[in-house]
């Protein structure tokens, strides 16, 4: 479906999701850039491109990544 074939509540909605998508990418990426190495579980290296596979990426690294 194309943006102008949305009504309003779709245009809302698919704005909202994008926004906590945004949300936790970023939340994700400056956690990571900011945690030791030490404090993550893998490699850094690899968690930086897992970030970025939406929507699962940043919340698994909230979730899983990060050693408390």
């Amino acid at each position: 479906m194309r943006w102008d074939e949305m009504s309003g509540r779709q245009r809302g909605a698919v704005i909202a999701l994008a926004s906590v998508e945004l949300a936790f990418t970023a939340a994700a990426a400056v956690d990571l850039s900011r945690r030791p190495a030490a404090d993550v579980r893998g490699r850094k290296a690899l968690w930086w491109p897992a970030i970025f596979v939406q929507p699962v990426g940043p919340v698994a690294y909230l979730l899983w990544g990060r050693r408390r």
